[in-house]
């Protein structure tokens, strides 16, 4: 159907539309912080109760409507992009039903809505779910047509509704949008950073570009970068306007140009072990190979919750699987019933069922997620048992896994203060010398805390931890600066502010305060208390006290290299050791290092820039 056919089917309806606007929201590239392009945004008459698409397509009250509707749309947003000579690609929404009709007779309707307005190649379809696609197949190869014509096409609000993984892998679109239920809370929740990571990994081994919507603020913006997203949009990068700019706002181009990293939240788990296939067995009904279409689609029907069926040899070995949704969309199509009905099952089920024995890791299962075999995320995949079927399983089971055992390995916390422990510390820090950031690592000891433990006991000790964890948190910027809990007393700050000096200086004080209201007023008078010293003699130590011991890292330091040696996380570890050790001789409980660039295979030399206030 062309798009004179469709104007002209709604002409006869009395659908009355008033002046469409087009507005262009911009779609932001994270690396260059310059403009992908912009998406365009249906509008009607400014201040009038039709100006929102919803109202607009209210109007619509029938398919021919809806069509004709979409595409007028389109033609405004291609008519104003090309009259304001906008940048970059141009991103037009559709339905797959209005798509279906655009696309037929070899794209015969999308040629002409596009003839001498936009090159092809600068315009980007964005797949809306306002209807459902329906039979998939004949829709992937409608969509074939778009690359035949030069355009691309993208996948929005990937996450929600009908844009599931089933479309994600028989659609293979070049763009993937990124809902925005997906985006916020990044910043702030570690469950959703894994969720992106695991999605970022998935579209990375389909070769699908993500863009992040929804972007409304700078912590956001920052792990999505640091996470590796490559585009973005969202009020925060640029609201939807008639006459947009042509590059992103000068805050943004700062934030995405900046050299401090993200802090990512951090996951907190223990006793946790990872599945294997066994563990995301779903017990289901199988169908032998000579059973009929017709008994099939009676087994959908009587378990709705059933996402396939297995078919198995009369050895009980998988020989094939039969998709619910592909399956039913197909015994939708006219006259299928009457024709395949009462044919063999076997004819519409894929022949090479990915199966995986019960045993098999996680890691395993998650090698062929990247090996290109990709069609088990839509229809699943069979669990045997000695070659012999057993189960079921879903893609989506099996991403949520990989998500967990992905937190699970970015977990490594402290059991008493919940803190990052060495592993994401040493994360952290890789993450700022690949970065080229500027930052002081921190290394916190607490003086004399062994004979405080001993005298009072286990609990008072770790309250005393408990409490110095939170005197460092409350003087990090969570933003900003990352702090970890080493083991034991020691913690290690990684600050990126720049009143990091002010802030380790102000939780020395806090603590040291703090620390005498836990002993006895007896041993508060005489300033410490008497115990046994490591050599088993009896001593006098002083009250707990907090040393810091810093370690200054230039901009760039870590991307200089000598003879192929390189700045990794263990020098800074080492560094800010020694640091400690001297802060602990100052009365102050403070030493600073620099860092210097002159490396060598021994190391980084330090300067000693500080010790007690001048």
């Amino acid at each position: 159907m062309s798009v004179a056919v469709i104007e002209s089917a709604a002409a006869a309806a009395p659908m009355r539309l008033p002046p469409l606007r087009a507005v262009f929201q911009p779609i932001v590239r994270f690396e260059s912080a310059d403009l992908l392009g912009y998406e365009a945004l249906l509008r009607g008459p400014e201040g009038s109760p039709l100006a929102s698409p919803e109202a607009l397509f209210r109007l619509a009250v029938s398919p021919a409507e809806t069509m004709a509707l979409e595409v007028q749309a389109a033609r405004a947003a291609l008519a104003r992009f090309a009259e304001l000579q906008l940048p970059g690609a141009l991103f037009v929404n559709f339905s797959p039903m209005t798509l279906r009709h655009l696309l037929a007779d070899h794209g015969r309707g999308m040629a002409a809505l596009l003839a001498n307005t936009v090159a092809p190649g600068r315009v980007v379809i964005e797949l809306t779910e306002q209807t459902r696609i329906g039979d998939m197949a004949a829709f992937a190869d409608a969509m074939a047509v778009l690359r035949d014509l030069g355009l691309r096409y993208a996948l929005d609000d990937f996450g929600t509704g009908h844009a599931n993984l089933d479309l994600l892998v028989q659609l293979t679109p070049q763009f993937i949008k990124l809902d925005k239920s997906l985006v916020h809370g990044v910043a702030s929740c570690s469950r959703r950073l894994e969720l992106m990571r695991t999605v970022l990994s998935l579209a990375d081994a389909l070769g699908i570009s993500v863009i992040a919507e929804g972007i409304e603020d700078n912590e956001e913006l920052a792990v999505l970068r640091d996470l590796g997203v490559p585009f973005g949009q969202g009020y925060l990068l640029g609201r939807p306007l008639p006459e947009p700019s042509q590059a992103p706002p000068h805050d943004v181009v700062q934030a995405l140009g900046s050299r401090q990293i993200a802090v990512f939240p951090q996951v907190v788990r223990s006793g946790w072990t990872g599945p294997n296939a066994g563990k995301l067995l779903r017990r289901a009904p199988t169908v032998r190979p000579e059973q009929t279409n017709n008994e099939v689609l009676a087994l959908f029907h009587a378990h709705p919750g059933l996402h396939a069926l297995a078919v198995l040899d009369p050895e009980g070995r998988p020989i094939g699987i039969i998709n619910r949704q592909s399956f039913i969309d197909r015994y939708a199509a006219p006259f299928h019933r009457e024709l395949y009905g009462k044919k063999a099952c076997i004819l519409m089920a894929h022949r090479e069922p990915v199966c995986f024995d019960r045993e098999a890791t996680i890691e395993t299962m998650a090698k062929s997620l990247a090996s290109g075999n990709q069609r088990y995320l839509a229809d699943g995949f069979i669990i045997t048992d000695g070659g012999r079927y057993a189960g079921l399983g879903t893609g989506a089971d099996l991403i949520r896994a990989v998500t967990e055992i992905r937190m699970e390995a970015a977990r490594y916390a402290n059991p008493l203060t919940f803190l990052p422990g060495n592993i994401p510390l040493n994360q952290h820090v890789d993450r700022l010398l690949d970065a080229g950031a500027a930052f002081c690592a921190c290394y916190v000891d607490l003086n004399h805390f062994k004979p405080f433990n001993d005298q009072y006991g286990y609990w008072k000790g770790d309250e005393m931890i408990k409490g110095a964890a939170a005197i460092l948190a409350d003087a990090c910027d969570p933003v900003r600066d990352f702090l970890g809990h080493v083991g034991g007393d020691d913690f290690l700050v990684l600050y990126q502010s720049p009143d990091w000096n002010q802030r380790a200086r102000g939780a020395i004080a806090r603590f040291n305060r703090a620390a005498r209201e836990l002993y006895d007023a007896d041993d508060r008078a005489a300033g410490g208390i008497h115990g046994e010293d490591r050599h088993g003699r009896t001593a006098f130590f002083p009250m707990v006290s907090m040393a810091i011991g810093a370690v200054r890292v230039a901009h760039g330091v870590a991307r200089t290299e000598t003879d192929g040696w390189r700045l990794g996380s263990s020098h800074i570890a080492a560094a800010a050791a020694a640091a400690k050790r001297d802060a602990k001789k100052d009365p102050s409980g403070f030493a600073v290092v620099d860092l210097t660039p002159t490396l060598g295979p021994g190391g980084p030399s330090e300067e000693r820039s500080e010790g007690r206030p001048h």
